[in-house]
């Protein structure tokens, strides 16, 4: 009997703790406050000016395969800003470099902003320093500052626009000449691109028609 009541007691001093001890077990995750999150208020956007013999604008991914109605809108509606900037860009004298994905060609590229022949291109990933000579083409130019625009802002424009920030180069990215699948993502990479450990104060969030050369 006095064995009955040692298992019984320690039964239930089991069950006890079990239910008393995972403090981590009812801990909320951000799964769990999902809807709960208020994104924090728009950042201001800021003028920027470039010196054109040590800029390099970056148009990045802008091919059909990856900018087109089906996939990305929203990438087209980028083309017109990104267009004057090139211009803007050319007619200053600033280096202007594309990147591709790969598979594709400077064929692919969208005719609103094709290149010159005179233009490089390299054809990577989502970061567009690894695996190619984009770094080696920067450094032979002189280049400090760095435009980058394209798609997609969640894949080639914040991992690239990170790795350059963390290379030491001057970051400008023009919001209305970057795009993604979804407003959500464009809305992250602002806000990781100003506020991610390391790289926060070397890069610069504004418009196309912001940036002065």
């Amino acid at each position: 009997m006095k064995c009955f009541i040692r298992i019984a007691i320690a039964i239930c001093l089991a069950g006890w703790l079990i239910q008393a001890s995972p403090a981590q077990a009812q801990a909320k995750t951000i799964i769990d406050e999902w809807n709960s999150v208020q994104p924090p208020p728009p950042p201001s956007l800021q003028p920027a000016t470039a010196d054109p013999k040590t800029t390099a604008l970056l148009v990045l991914d802008l091919v059909h395969q990856t900018c087109n109605a089906q996939r990305r809108p929203r990438c087209l509606a980028s083309l017109a800003p990104v267009h004057a900037l090139l211009n803007h860009a050319r007619e200053a004298g600033a280096s202007v470099i594309y990147s591709l994905v790969v598979g594709s060609t400077r064929a692919d590229i969208q005719p609103e902003v094709a290149p010159l022949s005179s233009e490089p291109f390299v054809t990577s990933g989502t970061d567009k320093f690894l695996g190619t000579d984009l770094a080696d083409i920067l450094h032979a130019k002189g280049i400090k500052t760095v435009i980058i625009v394209g798609t997609a802002a969640h894949g080639a424009v914040i991992t690239t626009a990170t790795e350059a920030a963390l290379r030491g180069l001057r970051v400008i990215v023009p919001v209305d000449g970057v795009s993604s699948d979804s407003v959500y993502s464009e809305q992250y990479t602002a806000w990781d691109l100003l506020n991610a450990p390391v790289i926060t104060g070397h890069v610069v969030l504004t418009r196309s028609d912001m940036i002065k050369f």
